[in-house]
């Protein structure tokens, strides 16, 4: 059977660009999921991605469990910590901050993490997760007390992705963070691509199909998008099944 992962890196030999829709289930009402659900069954989506950076009121288990009655798109788990686990997706970005020097992101919340993952059948991708400064304070760098790369140190950024794919990551994920102001400039795209030999996450910022086809055309080989879908449903009438790139 083809893992997440294999599938990923498949999708992409063919040529084919992927799309993660961001499901936070302190934003997701349990009554809005089957149509919200709809809707990105009829778009160009690909996978779903379901967590946040805190949660307050919403349930991983059971919104894992309500989207897998509506889709047979896979759920990767985005978790916020290690409280974010549930066998009722398919797999997991083990998410390490590089981008940052908490030790708690880089490594303990991981550690704390293993007994209940090693009960739980989800498939591990370990993901070196880089937060990009995009001009607001994200959910990710008050939580996690990390400062984002500046947009304008690209080198320190490209140096970031190589190093997490010298540790042996399997992606590498360039971060605006949710609401960013706009989403992760080309030339860091690009640059990143041009240095990694490993599959590319884009997420943050992205409200339009323009700028998706950017991220697309500068390299990224799957964007997550999550903040405007909430704001803006009328976004999956642009990404519609038959949309091609």
């Amino acid at each position: 059977m083809m893992t997440l992962y294999s599938n990923i890196l498949e999708s992409i030999s063919k040529g084919k660009k992927l799309l993660a829709v961001l499901i936070d289930p302190d934003k997701m009402h349990e009554s809005h999921i089957e149509a919200f659900m709809k809707k990105v069954n009829d778009s160009i989506a690909t996978h779903i991605f379901l967590g946040g950076s805190i949660l307050k009121h919403g349930n991983i288990e059971k919104t894992a469990k309500l989207l897998k009655s509506y889709t047979e798109l896979p759920i990767v788990l985005f978790p916020g910590d290690e409280s974010q686990l549930t066998d009722h997706a398919d797999g997991l970005l083990f998410l390490s901050l590089i981008s940052g020097r908490n030790p708690d992101y880089l490594i303990d919340k991981h550690v704390k993490a293993v007994s209940q993952l090693q009960s739980l059948s989800l498939e591990v991708i370990p993901t070196g997760y880089i937060l990009i400064e995009n001009g607001i304070e994200t959910a990710v760098e008050r939580v996690s007390k990390t400062k984002p790369i500046a947009r304008q140190d690209l080198e320190l950024i490209v140096n970031t992705a190589k190093a997490g794919e010298y540790l042996g990551m399997k992606l590498i994920y360039l971060e605006a963070g949710s609401g960013a102001k706009h989403p992760i400039d080309y030339e860091i795209i690009q640059k990143v691509k041009s240095e990694i030999q490993i599959p590319l996450i884009v997420g943050g910022g992205i409200r339009s199909k323009e700028q998706l086809q950017t991220a697309y055309s500068a390299g990224a080989d799957l964007v997550v998008i999550g903040t405007a879908f909430e704001q803006d449903l009328s976004f999956f009438n642009h990404l519609k099944r038959q949309t091609t790139y």
